[in-house]
């Protein structure tokens, strides 16, 4: 994801401008959730059974029903039967009402199936076996979403931007397709779909497949994905949406008052477009747009193929946080092209695009932000590695009790990057590039486990070019804990000058107002504060805001850091702001860290509960779900 949460530590890592996704589950330790045994040994967070049979296309009919809050759906799999012996379809499915589920043979005749709904895991969702011994061509299903379902925000007029109509939007990644979809929901199986949706007159219909910028708001919108891809790639969102064209394959989807500011943030998406193509191959999708949805998104952006959703907190006019578009549209080569087989392997999607992100991020905006960004990365790492238990620490872990979200960390993303940035240094830039473009041809449109990336990568560049790094480095980078003690730090003599001048403005031998901060850039006022003790002296802090006028910022990304270190400083003066920070944001990234400041204290618990009890009707499912969580565990602290 960009910016992400995907999954990843919400209380404390610190994904910057990229596309990080984090997990409400990452309130818990990382490690405590044990997988379920009904888990199909194929993909531990999918019940599906492909190599007895696979889903290969989704035929999809949807009606948005708003005031109910869900989804009315009909799905038509076309199956590929691998097993003559095998007997019953598997699916996934998370709160979904099934009303019939009917055979469709090659004729088109139909004829109903038995199926049983299992009762449901509160990870996995409820288990859908259905009988179907004759091997038919395609399955129907008919079903409804519930109001509740995970993958589904439904916001009322007033929670969007406008506030004149209903918004609806998805999130599939991890594994929350299946609370919209009945399907096989794992990143092994890839499917194409086509889509028919019945919306309200007005209301505009994107997907994860092209977009027609100039489609009718008649209430009827069709689209065809032709491309294989994995369910968590499935995406749906539908509102208020004016649309303004930023090159001649991108556009950007927004409501009425903010298209017009997105599309001046992102105006450079066709040379970035250029850019990844000049180093890596054509752009394989065709079209490029990007959709900016309401505050209440929970990650920084979603890959979703033709059609990347970002987060509206990017959008702060000198494009200083527009690496997340540069993170999502890598993801069009790494994860959407060749993806990751299982969550175990993430690393394969989210850090082999952080590195593409910052080749584009260089090759735009030069290396002074490449390697800020970088920096900041890095040292996010080992904030986070402090934390996590060893089976954690390795880009491919050890089969074990991980949560399919919670794979995510900084070290899919900031580790698997810095592997591939020693890589090129090893190598060399031109050497690497040209492997790496060929890896993305070797795959495209496969779903990968780390170890067949690796059995590519030892013939066509570790054997290719001999004594420039040894098989065993390899693996430690991809199997070991930690990071590898000569892994290359690149270099910024500004993070090194705000470094000196951090220390003398704590010690008290420089006045904040003689800070010479006038000329930073968001990643370096990222980098002081994220640089400050957790807990600074109150007076720094206060004489900080006076000097810099931090409070209230409308930079999100500085202001999520100032608020949490003045709460931990005792600044009860900052509250208020912070509180209409956390209300105005559902970014799991920027506002889960601001409520784990808050909770420390039993006057900043039960203001933070009542920050919450305004801000929750705004908020995402899984943000809801990340709140109440550390609520729980706070009181439970204080007894």
């Amino acid at each position: 994801m960009g910016g992400k949460a995907g999954s990843g530590g919400i209380l404390a890592a610190l994904q910057p401008t990229g596309s990080r996704k984090m997990s409400p589950l990452r309130t818990l330790a990382l490690g405590a959730l044990a997988l379920p045994l009904a888990a199909h040994a194929n993909d531990p967070y999918s019940y599906a059974q492909p190599d007895e049979v696979r889903v290969t296309h989704l035929d999809l009919k949807l009606k948005i029903d708003f005031p109910q809050r869900q989804l009315d759906g009909q799905a038509t799999l076309t199956l590929d039967w691998k097993d003559p012996k095998a007997a019953a379809l598997v699916l996934d499915t998370r709160d979904l009402s099934i009303a019939s589920i009917e055979s469709v043979d090659a004729s088109g005749k139909t004829a109903p199936l038995h199926y049983a709904l299992a009762a449901r895991d509160k990870q996995l969702g409820s288990k859908l076996t259905i009988q179907a011994p004759q091997h038919p061509h395609e399955v129907r299903i008919i079903y409804t979403t519930a109001p509740s379902a995970s993958g589904l925000q439904w916001l009322p007029p007033a929670q969007t931007a406008d506030k004149k109509q209903p918004f609806m939007f998805s999130q599939s990644e991890s594994i929350h397709a299946r609370s919209w979809v009945p399907l096989q929901d794992s990143p092994a199986i890839r499917f194409t779909y086509d889509a028919q949706v019945t919306a309200p007159q007005d209301t505009r219909v994107a997907m994860s497949a092209p977009n027609d910028p100039n489609h009718p708001l008649n209430g009827s919108f069709s689209f065809t994905q032709t491309h294989p891809i994995p369910s968590y790639l499935l995406a749906i969102a539908a509102g208020d949406l004016a649309v303004k064209e930023t090159g001649p394959r991108s556009a950007v989807y927004a409501e009425p008052s903010v298209v017009g500011k997105a599309a001046h943030e992102f105006e450079d998406t066709e040379k970035m477009i250029q850019t990844a193509e000049k180093l890596y191959g054509p752009y394989r999708w065709g079209r490029y747009d990007i959709l900016v949805l309401p505050p209440s998104f929970p990650y920084g952006g979603m890959e979703n193929p033709n059609m990347t959703f970002a987060t509206p907190t990017v959008l702060v006019g000198d494009k200083s946080l527009v690496s997340l578009v540069a993170h999502e549209l890598a993801h069009s080569w790494s994860g959407n092209l060749v993806t990751a087989a299982s969550w175990r392997d993430i690393w394969l999607n989210e850090g082999v695009t952080t590195y593409v992100q910052g080749r584009i991020t260089e090759a735009l905006y030069g290396e002074r932000q490449a390697n800020e960004e970088a920096l900041l990365s890095i040292q996010s790492l080992h904030k986070e590695l402090a934390r996590l238990p060893e089976n954690g620490q390795r880009l491919a872990p050890k089969p074990g009790n991980v949560d399919a979200d919670d794979t995510l960390t900084d070290v899919a993303y900031s580790k698997g990057s810095w592997f591939l940035r020693t890589l090129e240094q090893r190598y060399g830039r031109a050497t690497f590039d040209n492997y790496l473009k060929s890896y993305f041809d070797h795959f495209a449109f496969q779903s990968i486990t780390t170890e067949q990336m690796l059995d590519f990568l030892k013939p066509n560049l570790i054997d290719k070019y001999p004594g420039k790094m040894s098989w065993d480095e390899v693996k430690e980078w991809v199997y070991g804990t930690g990071v590898p003690k000569d892994a290359p730090v690149p270099a910024s003599p500004n993070f090194a000058t705000i470094d000196k001048e951090r220390s003398a403005f704590l010690a008290g031998t420089l006045d904040a107002g003689k800070l010479d901060a006038k000329g930073w850039n968001t990643q370096e006022w990222m980098y002081f504060l994220d640089g400050m003790p957790d807990a600074p002296p109150l007076a720094r802090m206060q004489q900080l805001d006076a000097a810099w006028h931090l409070t209230g910022t409308p930079n999100a990304e500085i202001g999520m850091r100032w608020y949490v270190h003045a709460i931990n400083a005792g600044d009860k003066a900052v509250w208020p702001a912070a509180a209409e920070h956390a209300t105005r944001i559902g970014r799991l990234y920027l506002t889960m860290p601001i409520y784990a400041a808050l909770v420390k204290t039993p006057d900043g618990l039960a203001f933070a509960q009542q920050v919450y009890a305004k801000a929750k009707d705004g908020y995402h499912p899984l943000t809801q779900q990340a709140v109440e969580a550390l609520f729980a565990k706070a009181k439970a602290g204080m007894h």
